[in-house]
């Protein structure tokens, strides 16, 4: 089935008098419209230029981009700007007009906008107490009503936010592009930031994308994921799937090392004492959660199991567990306990290299 965004052999090159820089080489991709799909990557690996391609702020070298089956190169400038108004695009940094207070910069794109009919507009812009009517009622559901009348500058980093995807919302888009949202804040305001996310996608049907670096943020509110990997997608799919089988290094950095924010490291007397040794990651799965599986596998093969990190993360909305354990030395009594883990309904991966 087609979805509402549909990106075909998508490449981009970027020309300087020095040299031509590949930023994208050959993405497919297949967002289904009410989805939350995460793209994500390591900074420099082409994920802002990919969603900037999505809108065509940025044109593609090559390749097609379709929204609901129309390709946007085959657009005229003024078709392509009333396709844009039914992408809306938020960003790490909020892009406030900080001269104006609150509601006004909700008003903004209602007045001057050029809001179409379809969209709720009047194909030339709201009247003013038409789009301030409209700008309060958005302010209800970011819950920033008591914020109205004041400046960008009065505001902290979340509700900056919030008003950015109020202001968004202004002209009903049926994309929501996220560059980044959660970047700029704190773990708490974060969380709610995506809660607010989740809640716009539920009651609105809102297909988002969300560009992040972030792998806790795609596995709280994301539906599906592409891992992009120096302007390659190297790995896509249910972000449960990936999550407890990662195929690429790109992903096993992401979800297994946890690089960025969530990445924690070993002491060094540690590391040196795991090197060499068999290690394995496990993720449960929901039935798999309910029996002492590590514990019955010490009493069934009479050998002790170093656990190097144990954790709970929650994926798609259920809660997942996953360690990283060190097997004993014997080859065939670490192939017997990784087949006995499989037989119980877990996710094994051999990780070498987890300890360097």
């Amino acid at each position: 089935m087609a979805g509402i965004i549909e990106v075909r052999g998508l490449s981009k090159t970027f020309v300087t008098k020095d040299a031509d820089v590949e930023a994208l080489q050959g993405i497919d991709l297949s967002i289904q419209a009410g989805d939350i799909y995460g793209i994500i990557g390591m900074s420099g690996a082409g994920k802002s230029t990919l969603v900037r391609c999505l809108n065509f702020l940025e044109r593609p070298t090559s390749g097609t981009v379709e929204i609901e089956g129309r390709d946007l190169s085959t657009l005229s400038e003024t078709e392509l700007r009333a396709k844009r108004a039914e992408i809306a695009m938020i960003f790490q940094h909020f892009n406030l007009l900080m001269q104006k207070n609150v509601v006004d910069n909700i008003c903004f794109p209602l007045l001057y906008g050029g809001v179409s009919k379809k969209n709720g507009g009047t194909g030339g812009g709201m009247s003013r107490k038409a789009a301030r009517q409209r700008a309060m009622e958005l302010l209800e559901i970011v819950d920033m009503t008591e914020k109205a009348n004041a400046y960008p500058a009065q505001l902290s980093g979340g509700q900056k936010q919030r008003v950015a995807i109020a202001r968004a919302l202004a002209v009903n888009p049926k994309i929501l592009l996220c560059d980044e949202a959660t970047s700029a804040l704190d773990p708490q305001t974060t969380q709610s930031i995506l809660r607010l996310l989740k809640q716009i996608n539920r009651e609105y049907g809102i297909t988002i994308v969300i560009i992040t670096h972030e792998m806790s943020v795609v596995r709280e509110i994301c539906s599906h994921v592409a891992i992009i990997g120096n302007g390659h997608l190297v790995e896509q799919g249910r972000v449960s799937d990936i999550f407890a089988h990662p195929k690429t290094k790109e992903a096993k950095e992401l979800i297994v090392k946890g690089k960025g924010e969530e990445r924690r490291t070993l002491e060094s007397h540690q590391r040196d004492l795991m090197k060499g040794k068999c290690c394995i990651r496990i993720a449960f799965s929901v039935n798999s959660s309910f029996e002492p599986v590590i514990a019955n596998m010490v009493l069934r093969f009479g050998q002790p199991i170093n656990i190097l990190r144990a954790d709970t993360k929650n994926v798609e909305g259920i809660a997942r567990g996953e360690m990283i354990l060190s097997l004993p030395d014997d080859v065939q009594m670490q192939e017997d306990m990784k087949a006995y883990l499989t037989q119980r309904g877990l996710a094994v991966e051999e990780v070498d290299g987890y300890v360097d």
